[in-house]
């Protein structure tokens, strides 16, 4: 693993909404990482490739003021445009070998396994320092992923990644996640849907402690 901030990934990994007000994602994380979030993916799905840059931008300089590494999800050029710390590519975002030669040896790349252990070693070997692993239960997110066993997690993290349970993650059932193998659990609505994020983010960041 080349990232020299691989060694701190473990806790909340806070995943964007998809949100169209830039002010109000940025106070979002701002208190998502006030509470102790230990990573940021940016995920929009919805928003055009100018309010995609502006809102990267903007969450870029909330989490290198907290020193939180901020991964853009799905948007390769977006992630070099910005200088952002790294990737996260689904399935359908091609061969990562070549992802890791464009995004040099200390940028993040993050791919999605979902329950398949042999994409994982691949990604692993390709470089990739964190894998995607769900869904863990079922989620309004990603309403079609098909569920994940959890033994799936600790079999994941033996091939040398940290491993990043989502799918429909709560408080009440990430205690699980983490024994059976989680190093990283990805949260979108219970995590910014709550009244008050930085509570939140610190209640899921105890559970590591």
């Amino acid at each position: 693993m080349s990232h020299p901030a691989i060694d701190r990934l473990r806790g909340l990994y806070a995943v964007t909404p998809d949100w169209q007000d830039t002010a109000r994602l940025t106070r979002a994380v701002a208190a998502a990482v006030a509470g102790g979030a230990a990573l940021v993916q940016y995920r929009n799905k919805t928003a055009s490739a100018d309010l995609r840059r502006e809102q990267a931008l903007a969450l870029r300089a909330v989490c290198r003021q907290a020193a939180v590494p901020l991964i853009i999800n799905d948007d390769l050029d977006l992630a070099v445009q910005i200088d952002a710390d790294g990737v996260h590519l689904g399935r359908d975002d091609g061969d990562c070998a070549p992802v890791r030669s464009r995004i040099g040896p200390d940028r993040l790349l993050g791919i999605s396994c979902y329950g398949d252990l042999a994409r994982v070693r691949a990604a692993r070997a390709a470089g990739a320092e964190i894998v995607g692993i769900g869904a863990v239960f079922a989620s309004a997110t990603k309403p079609h992923a098909p569920p994940v066993l959890h033994d799936v997690l600790a079999k994941a993290r033996e091939c040398g990644v940290r491993v990043a349970a989502i799918g429909g993650i709560t408080l009440a059932n990430a205690p699980g996640l983490i024994a059976s193998g989680a190093d990283l659990l990805a949260v979108v609505s219970d995590l910014f849907d709550n009244p008050d994020i930085t509570s939140r983010a610190a209640a899921y960041a105890a559970l590591f402690a």
